[in-house]
């Protein structure tokens, strides 16, 4: 059996352990508050399956909108407790609104007040447990690598940045010769006759193999490798780990062998699956176009005082099969914005316009895009269309950026979505890694996440 500084925990575990506890903390809380005080709301909620099962799908719904399930948000107090206030609050109130999926209102509104003081503290002291406990040092999930020595570094800030709860202890050299042995600050480098001894010893849950060369993957080495194999020890490829902790593409490892991550998601040929998305465009659209009209006379008034210039503007993108088209969006910089020729917009960027960075906060700039979406340019989820000027400029020095023009491009995406805004090549890389991960995994689950994600983006106003 395990002992405790063995255990740990996936990124999916810990996003499962959160979720499950969410709801049964919720669920046990009411329960005993209700048996022990008589409160009739509170033990009717638990006593009907139905009800029990709506409120269960609206914490997860709700939660997941409010970051509840982001570990880098689950292991900070303050901002675990921001989103545990607002996913109790959000959640009681449509609760309490939605009569038809929920219990008839307490006669007692002393009730409805203690319904929400259950739900948050619940949640709020679960969390608090979690923080404290579950996302302590005691459960790190200890690796070790065997990689080329030039690029330890980089491999392991790349894996340990995005998981705070994932170590790499130790490496093993895979290049010819050992010479010069190193220690990387806290990186010990172990010879590759003690790797099997080092593995026991030191409690390593998976051996991460990043070599690039043969050379270095020498009989003994193989022979260590294969008997930690059959004692039960996981063995991954680099390229493995990095995807499912990431969940970007690493292009910028892979170099020539990307055609091993082929046949991308098979949705993308799925016809029923590109049928129902068609679909939910039409809708999203229509349903975004009426609340544009709805918004159009303070966005008028808005241009007029804040932009003093033209309401709309369009642009060429590169489109599906590389093919361009006009975008259409709200202006939200000043005219003649691109006098001196075509720039990257960064961060607080002296041509947009006061009114214009609302508009992109808020994401009603792209409002229009609707339209494109109707027509066909584009789709709602998919990798933002870009300039060709840039589209040229980028695929000069960047492998398989032109890749990204499999799909339609879309109105957000899973790097939107996963990443701030990216004024450099180097930005644009990191993007372009995620872009090719929702191509390779496109499907309805990963199109719902990021359309969770999108709301929190407006909710939280960050947009660029």
């Amino acid at each position: 059996m395990l002992s405790i500084e063995k255990m740990h925990f996936e990124i999916s575990e810990r996003k499962m352990i959160l979720r499950l506890f969410d709801v049964l903390g919720v669920l046990t809380a009411l329960f005993i508050v209700g048996y022990f005080f008589n409160f009739d709301y509170f033990s009717s909620i638990t006593a009907n399956l139905y009800w029990t099962l709506v409120l269960a799908i609206y914490l997860s719904l709700f939660g997941t909108i409010f970051e509840m399930y982001n570990l880098q948000v689950a292991s900070n107090q303050f901002q675990v407790s921001r989103s545990a206030l607002l996913t109790a609050t959000t959640t009681v109130s449509i609760y309490l609104l939605t009569p038809f999926f929920s219990p008839e209102l307490p006669s007692k509104r002393i009730q409805i007040f203690l319904f929400y003081l259950v739900v948050f503290l619940s949640l709020f002291l679960w969390r608090m447990i979690y923080v404290k406990f579950l996302a302590s040092n005691r459960f790190l999930q200890n690796a070790l690598l065997i990689c080329d020595q030039e690029q330890v570094e980089e491999l392991i800030l790349g894996l340990e940045n995005i998981d705070p709860h994932y170590k790499i202890i130790a490496f093993v050299s895979a290049d010819a010769a050992q010479e010069n042995m190193t220690d990387y600050q806290y990186v010990q480098q172990i010879k590759r006759e003690n790797l099997f001894s080092f593995v026991k010893e030191n409690s390593i849950s998976e051996i991460v193999i990043a070599s690039q060369k043969t050379e270095g993957i020498t009989t003994e080495l193989y022979q260590q490798l294969l008997q930690l194999l059959e004692t039960g020890n996981i063995i991954r490829e680099y390229t493995q780990v990095y995807e499912s902790k990431t969940q970007r593409i690493p292009v910028h490892y892979m170099s020539k062998d990307f055609y091993r991550y082929f046949p991308f998601s098979r949705s993308n040929n799925n016809k029923l699956y590109l049928l129902v998305v068609r679909l939910f465009e039409i809708g999203i659209s229509i349903l975004g176009l009426t609340v544009g009209l709805v918004l159009f006379p303070i966005i008028v008034l808005g241009n007029a005082i804040g932009n003093r210039g033209k309401l709309f503007y369009t642009q060429e993108r590169v489109g599906r099969d590389g093919i361009v088209f006009e975008i259409l969006k709200f202006r939200t910089m000043i005219s003649n914005a691109e006098t001196n020729g075509a720039v990257f917009t960064t961060v607080n960027d002296s041509r947009i316009t006061g009114f214009g960075k609302f508009l992109r906060k808020t994401r009603i700039d792209e409002f229009p895009q609707f339209i494109n979406i109707l027509k066909g340019d584009m789709a709602v989820i998919g990798p933002r269309p870009e300039r060709p000027f840039f589209v040229k400029e980028i695929a000069e020095v960047m492998p398989f950026y032109e890749t990204r023009h499999i799909i339609k491009p879309g109105l957000t995406g899973w790097a939107q979505v996963n990443y701030s805004y990216g004024d450099t090549i180097s930005d644009s890389l990191i993007k372009l890694q995620y872009d090719l991960y929702y191509i390779k995994h496109r499907s309805i689950f990963l199109d719902l996440s990021i359309a969770f994600k999108t709301i929190t983006t407006v909710l939280f106003y960050r947009g660029q």
